[in-house]
């Protein structure tokens, strides 16, 4: 293998857009038909459970108001207008899992196979050790890095279209059941419009700026944990053929230190990726222990002043909920992200060093292969 003295990594930029130049045409050619179909059916899907969803939040403004007037007639017609509610959202939700992974399966397994295509044709992957580039182990970035850089973006976005739309729906909720808020003070007298919205938009932005500062870092430790795990499996690949074939410099002492040089740069880059994990995990937690609390506080106020029944306490609290956890999605999906990231740069660095070899001069790949 040529060195890599003098090799300039590519930007994620540059990365990414190589990545997307290749698997997007999933969309395009003889597998068009059946992308598209998935992709519309997901969307319908997202937006019939945002419709469920929004059912169910009048549902328990309903129920609640008639628990507070105790009355028994309208909680039995809402405890039967319940059960259709729950049909479809479970119907929805099994739905969806099914496109979902049917989606990601016929992805991966048409960019693997275009992966392996480019790999494979016109000798590219014995030709691919006369350039200088990112692409060790390339048969484990086609095979994991693949599927990865597959899986998550439709969970992904996916999950950022139902963010999108939950956002616009419950905050119009929050905007005309929690109304304005007055505050008195010092004999200053302050309205606030909307206070809901106002703090629900606030206290989101303040997670999503300390997720961002805390795992800063995360992409490329996931990055590091990928080539270690990669380079170990390469090392082992090496020793067994080596064994098998009874290669003169096959050396058994020689592979135990290699593979223990392997493995514990495995370890060291597990441990930095279980550092980023615990504080991220701080924030998430708390994040998903107050967000409930803060929404029933908030309308706690006009709760005793008489201005907000008990069923809109809990509808008002459950679209805040509902509003900043899509206002969350970025600090939810970081981790994965991160690892989508880190993959897709996997794939796109071997694709490059491939193109690479397509340019490279018939004489330079001789010389590279005499070294």
């Amino acid at each position: 293998m040529p060195s890599n003295q003098g090799y300039q990594s590519p930007d994620e930029r540059q990365l990414l857009l190589r990545f997307w130049k290749n698997a997007r045409g999933f969309w395009a050619g003889k597998s068009a038909a059946w992308a598209w179909l998935l992709t519309v059916l997901l969307i319908a899907t997202v937006l019939l459970q945002l419709l469920t969803q929004y059912s169910l939040n009048f549902w328990n403004r309903d129920f609640f108001n008639a628990v507070e007037r105790k009355d028994g007639k309208e909680l039995l017609t809402q405890a039967l207008r319940f059960m259709p509610l729950v049909a479809a959202s479970l119907s929805l939700a099994v739905f969806s899992v099914w496109g979902r992974m049917t989606l990601q399966r016929k992805w991966r397994a048409w960019l693997s196979t275009e992966l392996y295509r480019y790999w494979l044709e016109r000798d590219r992957f014995v030709r691919l050790n006369a350039v200088a580039g990112d692409y060790q182990a390339p048969e484990y970035r086609i095979a994991e890095d693949g599927r990865l850089a597959t899986d998550l973006p439709v969970d992904l976005i996916l999950g950022l279209i139902s963010s999108l739309l939950t956002a616009a729906t419950f905050t119009g909720i929050l905007w005309v059941v929690g109304g304005n808020l007055a505050i008195e003070a010092a004999g200053v007298s302050l309205t606030i419009p909307g206070y809901l919205v106002v703090a629900v938009v606030a206290y989101s932005l303040i997670v999503a700026a300390m997720t961002m500062l805390i795992g800063r870092r995360l992409t490329e430790v996931l990055e590091e944990n990928k080539r270690a795990e990669a380079q170990l499996r390469a090392i082992g690949t090496h020793l067994r053929e080596s064994g098998e074939n009874r290669l003169p410099e096959a050396n058994g002492e020689d592979g135990i230190r290699a593979t223990g040089a392997a493995l514990k740069a495995v370890i060291a880059s597990w441990l930095a990726y279980c550092w980023q994990l615990m504080r991220l995990t701080v924030v998430s937690h708390t994040n998903s222990l107050l967000t409930p609390v803060i929404g029933l506080l908030l309308c706690t106020p006009k709760y005793v002043a008489g201005t907000m029944l008990l069923g809109e306490v809990v509808q008002a609290a459950a679209a805040f909920v509902a509003v900043q956890s899509a206002c969350n999605w970025f600090t939810d999906n970081y981790p994965k992200l991160a690892e989508w990231a880190a993959s897709a740069n996997r794939v796109a660095s071997l694709l490059l060093a491939l193109d690479k070899v397509d340019r490279c001069p018939a004489d330079d790949r001789a010389a590279g292969s005499r070294n």
